[in-house]
């Protein structure tokens, strides 16, 4: 929906306007507040957000524990399908699959993306490709969350 898309658009041009955003948008989906997402970037068919490394997310060897990350890459998903999907169109997620691929050492970038083109056809699922990538670049994470994506009931 263009609203998340234009109180983004709206809100971080104030000062400390990307923490407002992140904040707001987290009382959205609760959940998303464990991770404290801090949106970097929103347009149509990207979403990006850094999960900070912090004791609150670590897992038992001190790393950036894998399901926070998930998390962050949900929260991305989930504001880039607002931001995307057609006004005459509504979504859900209706399933996730990731890779582990390296140890989650530093900040977490989670990024999520999709092609235009999968929006307008006439296949329900729209694939968002995901990943959460270290400071150094390196990738810790790789998938893709798959949506359901249907035309809104008639009022």
């Amino acid at each position: 929906m263009a609203s998340v898309l234009h109180l983004y658009d709206r809100v971080t041009r104030l000062p400390q306007g990307h923490r407002i955003f992140s904040v707001l948008f987290s009382l959205k989906a609760p959940y998303f507040a464990t991770v404290r997402p801090r949106f970097t970037e929103l347009r149509p068919n990207y979403a990006e957000l850094t999960v900070r490394k912090r004791r609150r997310v670590h897992n038992h060897i001190g790393t950036v524990h894998v399901i926070a990350i998930c998390n962050g890459l949900e929260a991305a998903m989930g504001a880039l399908a607002e931001a995307t999907v057609p006004a005459r169109k509504r979504w859900i997620p209706k399933g996730m699959d990731v890779a582990y691929t390296a140890k989650a050492t530093s900040d977490i970038t989670c990024i999520a993306q999709t092609d235009p083109e999968r929006w307008t056809g006439d296949d329900p699922e729209v694939p968002v490709l995901v990943r959460g990538v270290r400071d150094d670049g390196t990738v810790v994470v790789e998938g893709v969350i798959r949506l359901w994506v249907t035309e809104k009931p008639a009022s």
